[in-house]
């Protein structure tokens, strides 16, 4: 295997024996993300010669036999909504004014504590509200598997990253499935840990951060950093020692769970006959390792997906309506008639539809409390047009396809994306596992048997020649 494609235990094991060094996978790692990025554009503040310099640092580390961490060495990005101290962070808009930030946020200042070498920061649509790489301040974002097709969003270029192997670790951020959706389209793994699991600044209702790799493995190596404390987030958890290294049980660890089938959301758009086809044969595979599914009603309503929809709105429509007229009007278009639309709203309007997160958490808590985990499709669609910004292309009908992940948000709970199959055309389609609140390592050892049981993968995409 060429030296980018190999995972971060595989990084690490090679340092520590000197088979090669983090110079050596650093340069790799960079040659390659320029071959790919002119087609994918899945970068941001991409500067070799600061990722160099890191990688020397920790080679003289290993040299020394005192890495200063699990990942000491391995190349990561970064989403760059998540701030890197000294980086402006533009929100993938024009609209942002491009200080500096003085100070790290928690995943980021985790990262580099445990050596983690930043090759680059990666792109997101406006103010990561599309699940596309559409942005008024990033070039478009594309998905190696396709070109004309989408990475998703919000974490676009991370998804993108992950699945043309601008090294293994790369984290992202996610509000109502911005991890989950580019995983899916992109057929790697992703994991939206419980709410506070790991800290974020700002935090917010339903935001949080977590790991974009290719594989479960590589995503339990970056929980280890990612899930350490930090009080600058006032929603975390507290810290709990989890043993993410005990996330490979073997698939045996599926016989008598517990497993709950969602195939149909309750709104939103219709899950396509291919993904549905997909999910169904996952199902299989579990049944076949002795796991007992059952079939789940809906349990989101349009009013909760309208309600949530409504209520994002406003927000944005007060942050917009904040802004100087020349400024907004560097905004996508899109993102300004979803927003501006919410103008009108009443204060008993705008009070119905911030109570519909609240009952969405409901909803899904007293839906999952039979079950020990639960299988959906991440996206009722694989990976649309890369230009259009939703797949309704419809500013009034923006969430359609986010009624399966945008419930675990609400819920706190944790919940992944994994590749189970593809499309005729060659798409991957994700498979979404969720389970109970602060459960994250059952659900990373539920997508390891998943892993190890699932039907052969394709092989990565290649550079275009």
């Amino acid at each position: 295997m060429k030296l980018y494609e190999l995972s971060a235990p595989e990084l690490v094991a090679g340092y520590r024996s000197r088979a090669f060094s983090p110079v050596e996978v650093t340069q790799a790692v960079l040659d390659h993300i320029a071959r790919w990025e002119p087609h994918l554009h899945a970068s941001y503040l991409l500067r070799p010669e600061l990722a160099l310099d890191q990688a020397r640092a920790s080679e003289s580390r290993w040299h020394e036999g005192q890495p200063c961490g699990v990942l000491d060495g391995v190349p990561v990005t970064i989403k760059e909504n998540i701030a890197t101290r000294g980086d402006p962070v533009p929100l993938g808009t024009l609209a942002t004014d491009l200080t500096p930030a003085v100070a790290s946020a928690p995943p980021a200042a985790r990262l580099r504590e445990a050596g983690a070498v930043m090759v680059c920061k990666t792109t997101m649509p406006d103010y990561g509200m599309l699940s596309s790489g559409l942005s008024s301040f990033h070039a478009l974002a594309r998905n190696p598997w396709d070109l004309r097709k989408t990475p998703g969003g919000s974490s676009a270029g991370g998804g993108a990253a992950a699945a043309a192997g601008y090294g293994p670790l790369h984290i992202g951020t996610d509000i109502g499935g911005s991890l989950r959706l580019p995983a899916g389209w992109c057929g790697i793994f992703s994991l939206k840990p419980s709410l506070g699991r790991i800290p974020i600044d700002p935090p917010y209702t339903g935001r949080a951060a977590g790991p974009m790799t290719r594989s479960v493995a590589d995503a339990a190596l970056m929980m280890q950093v990612l899930s350490l404390p930090d009080a600058r987030d006032s929603m975390s958890l507290p810290y709990q020692a989890i043993a993410w290294n005990k996330f490979d049980q073997g698939a045996g660890i599926l016989r008598g769970l517990k497993i709950g089938l969602l195939l149909d959301a309750g709104c939103g758009l219709a899950v396509e006959p291919e993904v549905l086809a997909a999910i169904k044969r996952a199902a299989h595979i579990f049944e076949q390792a002795g796991a007992v599914v059952e079939a789940m009603k809906p349990f989101l309503t349009p009013d909760m997906l309208d309600g949530m929809d409504h209520a994002w709105r406003l927000r944005s429509q007060i942050d917009l309506a904040a802004l100087a007229p020349d400024t907004k009007a560097s905004v996508l278009p899109y993102i300004q008639h979803w927003a501006d639309s919410a103008a009108g709203m009443s204060g008993p309007q705008a009070f119905a539809a911030f109570s519909q997160f609240h009952n969405t958490r409901v909803a899904t808590v007293r839906a999952c409390q039979r079950f020990d985990f639960v299988l959906s499709p991440t996206s009722p669609m694989p990976a649309f047009a890369a230009e259009l910004p939703s797949p309704t292309n419809d500013p009034l009908r923006p969430l359609e396809h986010i009624a399966f992940t945008v419930p675990y948000n609400m819920s706190e709970q944790p919940a992944a994306s994994i590749n189970c199959g593809y499309t005729q055309d060659g798409l991957p389609i994700g498979l979404q596992i969720a389970g109970r609140r602060f459960d994250d390592l059952g659900v990373l050892q539920v997508a390891r048997a998943f892993e190890l049981l699932r039907e052969p993968q394709k092989a990565w995409p290649q550079v275009p020649s």
